[in-house]
C-alpha cells in the first residue's frame, strides 16, 4: 500500500486522536473556566449544537460553545446574532475558543484536526460537481482556507483552497496548515470580511 494512502487510512486518524487528547490536556483549565462562566451565563446551556455536512456528505452535529443568548422579540423570533451574543462569547469568538468543543467531534471520528471546514447542509444543492469533492476528505477544525484568508476571501476563493487540500493532502502539507493556524490564531488574522461585515452567506455564485 503506498505511504500516502497509508497516511490517509490509518495514521491520520491516530494522529488526531493523539492530537486531541493532548491539546485537552494543555488546555483543560481553560475549557473548564469557559465552560463555567457560560453555565453561569446561559442558565445550564454550555454548548451550542449545529447540523453540518461531513465526510461523503453525510449530516453531522458539530459542537461550540455558545456565545449567544436565546433572546427572542415580542413575535417568539430570535433576535439578529449583533443583539444576542454576549461580550464574553464576542471575546471568546476573537480568540477563537469557541471551537475548541470540536474536538469532540474529532474523537468522535466525524472531523479531523485539518480538512476543509464543514458547512450547512443548506449549501449542498448550490455546489458545482467540483465543489461537491471537498466532501472526499473529512472535514477539520482548520484548514488550507482558514490559513489563507479564512473569512477574509471570497466564498469562490474558500472552495479553491479547500479543493487544493484535497487534491495534495499529506502529512507535510497537514503539519503545515497546523503550525500556520497557531501563528494566525496568535496574530488574529482573516477572522472576518472587515472590522463590521462578518462572511456573507453562500449563494452559489459569491
Amino acid at each position: 500500500m503506498p505511504i500516502l494512502m497509508v497516511y490517509k487510512s490509518y495514521i491520520k486518524r491516530i494522529m488526531d486522536i493523539v492530537g486531541t487528547i493532548v491539546v485537552f490536556v494543555l488546555i483543560s483549565p481553560i475549557f473548564l473556566m469557559i465552560s463555567l462562566v457560560l453555565f453561569i451565563q446561559n442558565k445550564g446551556k454550555v454548548f451550542y449544537y449545529q447540523h453540518r455536512i461531513g465526510y461523503k456528505e453525510r449530516d453531522f452535529e458539530v459542537v461550540k460553545f455558545k456565545t449567544m443568548t436565546d433572546e427572542k422579540d415580542q413575535e417568539g423570533n430570535l433576535l439578529p446574532d449583533v443583539e444576542r451574543i454576549t461580550r464574553f462569547g464576542e471575546w471568546i469568538r476573537n480568540l477563537s475558543l469557541d471551537e475548541l468543543p470540536q474536538l469532540i467531534n474529532v474523537l468522535k471520528g466525524e472531523m479531523s484536526l485539518v480538512g476543509p471546514r464543514p458547512l450547512l447542509p443548506k449549501y449542498l444543492p448550490l455546489y458545482s460537481d467540483r465543489q461537491h469533492r471537498r466532501h472526499d476528505v473529512k472535514p477539520g477544525i482548520t484548514g488550507w482556507a482558514q490559513v489563507n484568508g479564512r473569512n477574509s476571501i471570497s466564498w469562490t476563493q474558500k472552495f479553491e483552497h479547500d479543493l487544493y487540500y484535497v487534491e495534495h493532502q499529506s502529512l507535510s502539507l497537514d503539519l503545515k496548515i497546523l503550525w500556520m493556524t497557531f501563528i494566525k490564531v496568535l496574530q488574529r488574522e482573516g477572522v472576518n470580511q472587515s472590522d463590521i461585515r462578518p462572511m456573507q452567506p453562500f449563494d452559489g455564485t459569491n
